[in-house]
């Protein structure tokens, strides 16, 4: 519960879900600010933002403040998805976003300008757990729960923390903003990446240069089957796009990178025993957890049972069902069996 004195300041992108949250935390009576950091290079669209929210905060009576974020977030996020491309991996922009931006440099602003928590439109909850303290949790609209994307984000950052949409289904969120007699600045759903032009992640890694150039395509003993044109044209579980005519249908298994090469083979070949993780972030150390945990290696996916060991700064997953072989560079978020999250990090490479 948010205390009586306590200042919270509401990250508004410009979006329906954030601008809700900012109306329901109103609606309680609570002491709020609205903040918005602008992420993306100058340009047209941040006078639209600005001023959208600046009228929708003064219809509200909500202070608003609107802070210039785009080099830090060019420098914590843009680089490192191009160069974790240029390294062979594929990387989860957003999942990085929320521990370096979102609650890690914007969350330390607003703490300057007064606030002593803050509050997003992210699909997420905050439960307390006996022995363990409060913990995220998976939000109540399944469909677009976000626990997974705020995985990495430390305990201490999330636990001075609000998520009022918890409870709410995105099917409803613009009827009950319509109550408030609000609109948004960008009433379209956000693009699947927020810097990545008509979502063509190619064309954009093109305009930075430096990438891998063509290479082998080879099945798991060394066998050439074909050339690839970059691997960071490639990921994991691909199938189409791979340009070879075979015996049989061939997916991405892996990238050698020091080879230049993409390992191909059949759909088999995709199960996966487990994985290795690191960059850890731990809500809840690892002799608390249960024997046997829920994972997430993908944001569209249904998490599955695994056991788990730790050695060093590693955490390896040892999956009980059949799961398809994890990503480098994506996020394997560990979960209870009723959706509190224990951890998360990066993954690093299949078993």
């Amino acid at each position: 519960m948010i205390s009586g004195t306590e200042t919270v300041a509401v990250a508004v992108s410009g979006g329906m879900d954030s601008l809700l949250a900012l109306c329901l935390l109103r609606e309680q009576g609570r002491d709020i600010m609205a903040v918005h950091g602008h992420l993306l290079p100058p340009g047209p669209g941040w006078d639209v933002v600005r001023e959208g929210l600046s009228r929708n905060c003064a219809k509200l009576g909500v202070p608003f403040h609107a802070l210039d974020l785009h080099a830090e977030f060019e420098r914590c996020v843009v680089e490192r998805f191009a160069a974790d491309y240029r390294a062979g991996l594929t990387p989860n922009p957003c999942a990085v976003c929320n521990p370096e931006i979102k609650f890690g440099l914007l969350f330390d602003r607003v703490r300057e300008l007064g606030a002593d928590s803050m509050a997003t439109g992210h699909y997420a909850d905050l439960e307390e757990r006996p022995g363990m303290g409060r913990l995220l949790v998976r939000g109540q609209d399944r469909s677009k729960d976000q626990s997974y994307f705020l995985s990495l984000v430390p305990v201490d950052r999330l636990r001075r923390a609000y998520f009022p949409l918890a409870r709410t289904y995105k099917k409803d969120v613009m009827d009950l903003l319509g109550k408030y007699g609000l609109e948004p600045p960008l009433p379209k759903e956000s693009q699947e990446i927020c810097f990545i032009p008509d979502d063509d992640y190619q064309a954009f890694l093109e305009t930075r240069g430096n990438l891998p150039g063509p290479g082998p395509i080879v099945l798991e003993d060394g066998t050439q089957v074909g050339r690839h044109k970059g691997l960071w044209r490639h990921t994991q579980g691909q199938r189409r796009g791979l340009g070879i005519a075979w015996q049989e249908p061939l997916y991405v298994l892996d990238k050698d990178v020091a080879g230049n090469a993409l390992v191909v083979g059949p759909r088999s070949g995709l199960d996966s025993p487990g994985c290795l993780v690191r960059d850890l972030n731990f809500m809840v150390a690892p002799g608390q957890w249960p024997e046997v945990v829920q994972v997430q290696t993908r944001y569209r996916q249904q998490a599955k049972p695994s056991r788990f060991s730790v050695s060093g700064d590693r955490l390896e997953l040892h999956f009980i069902e059949p799961h398809s072989r994890p990503t480098p560079g994506q996020v394997a978020a560990v979960y209870t069996d009723d959706g509190a999250v224990l951890g998360g990090g990066l993954i690093e490479r299949a078993l």
